[in-house]
């Protein structure tokens, strides 16, 4: 770990750049990388999309509520570093195994050792080491750090593209997971788990009254705000899971071209991270909500016209910038809405039910190509669902009405 004579300033740019490496690899390489391979399991392992899709789905479903609470209390007690490193290496072992992948049961098997992977080394451990280390400027660390989901993300259909080229589809599955591993290992091996170096981890806030909690959940907001994240991640997830198939398979699109579509929507969400943040300090965040739900539910009809160039580089950019929003105005618009004081209980909800939402879409819209031999019905669902999330945010107050919710700058 960096030691202590080291000055403080230096110090928490290593925890910057350690976070930012981490999410760059576990969530902008593996989770916006895997989707590009999809249609190579179909084609040469003649695999149904649907099955190609519910790796993420079983895996996530869990994964997240089995060992999510367990890791939150690992962090607590033991603190992120431990954890981080333990899943930098798991979620780096699951590309290399899923470059030899040849039955479903390896598969899934390869697909939980992912999941464990982005709960142990992806935003959870990332977001606690942040917040130890910087107080005033943890906005603006948070954001630095995030920003590596979106420039993993660009990189990676690119860079998963050559490798194919090269070596073929498998060797480039096990490059990509060697590569995550070399990235953010180094980093988070010398990391400190907070100010001091001590081998105590700072001590977690008091936990919310549980009256607090009961207050919210008899909420109608609550709901609201549950259903309309529930319903955009959901969009968002169908969409990008099948985004390969549904351009290789279905449009027939050269690999190069999928993989520059695919950059494209990461890079607008760089865009769109960086806008809707400004966005949101400037404007009420509801409103910054309902524009970030509007944004995927007018983008994704683009799909419809796919086979036309013009509308499929509009949608990536439109889709991307909505991406990039979708899942940073969730927090603050529950601090909005309910304050701070039971926010961390509040949000392990919300996001349950997003990861529900999240993994089951994609498998959900798959199934769907499946059986009826085209994606239209499965993309009148995601935009079904994008403008059920968007009437449900319309819905919201601006804040609860007993002046419990707080605005978060």
């Amino acid at each position: 770990m960096s030691g202590s004579h080291e000055p403080l300033h230096y110090r928490r740019v290593h925890v910057a750049i350690t976070a930012f490496l981490a999410l760059f690899s576990i969530v902008g390489f593996a989770t916006y990388g895997l989707p590009f391979f999809y249609d190579f399991f179909v084609k040469d392992l003649g695999w149904t999309r649907a099955e190609v899709t519910s790796g993420n789905a079983f895996s996530r479903l869990i994964v997240g509520p089995v060992f999510g609470y367990a890791a939150g209390w690992f962090v607590d007690r033991f603190g992120p570093r431990r954890l981080m490193l333990f899943g930098i290496l798991i979620a780096g072992l699951a590309l290399v195994g899923l470059g030899a992948v040849s039955t479903m049961g390896f598969f899934y098997f390869c697909y939980l050792l992912n999941a464990l992977g982005y709960v142990c080394g992806g935003p959870l451990p990332n977001q606690v080491l942040l917040s130890r280390w910087f107080v005033r400027n943890r906005g603006k660390a948070m954001g630095f750090a995030y920003l590596g989901i979106g420039v993993g993300g660009t990189i990676v259909p690119l860079l998963a593209y050559f490798l194919t080229t090269q070596f073929g589809w498998r060797s480039a599955l096990q490059i990509l997971g060697t590569l995550m591993i070399v990235i953010a290992l180094p980093m988070a091996w010398f990391v400190s788990d907070m100010p001091g170096d001590t081998a105590n981890p700072q001590a977690p806030p008091a936990a919310a009254h549980a009256g607090e909690m009961r207050r919210i959940l008899r909420s109608p907001a609550f709901y609201l705000l549950a259903l309309g994240s529930m319903c955009s991640i959901g969009a968002v997830g169908g969409t990008m899971q099948n985004l390969k198939l549904f351009f290789s398979l279905d449009v027939k699109l050269p690999q190069a071209e999928v993989a520059q579509i695919m950059s494209l929507v990461l890079a607008g969400s760089l865009i769109g991270r960086i806008m809707m943040g400004v966005l949101a300090d400037r404007w009420a965040r509801k409103r910054v909500m309902l524009l970030i739900y509007l944004i995927v539910a007018l983008a994704i009809p683009l799909l419809f016209l796919g086979h036309y160039a013009e509308a499929r580089w509009a949608f990536a950019l439109l889709f991307g910038i909505g991406l990039g929003g979708d899942y940073m105005i969730i927090p603050l618009m529950a601090a909005d809405l309910f304050g701070v004081k039971a926010l961390g209980r509040l949000m392990g909800v919300v996001l349950t039910a997003d990861t529900i939402a999240e993994s089951t879409a994609p498998m959900l819209v798959a199934a769907i190509r499946d059986h009826t031999g085209s994606y239209a019905t499965g993309f009148v669902v995601l935009v079904t669902l994008a403008a059920i999330g968007a009437v449900a945010v319309a819905m919201l107050p601006s804040r609860v009405a007993d002046g419990h919710g707080q605005q978060g700058h």
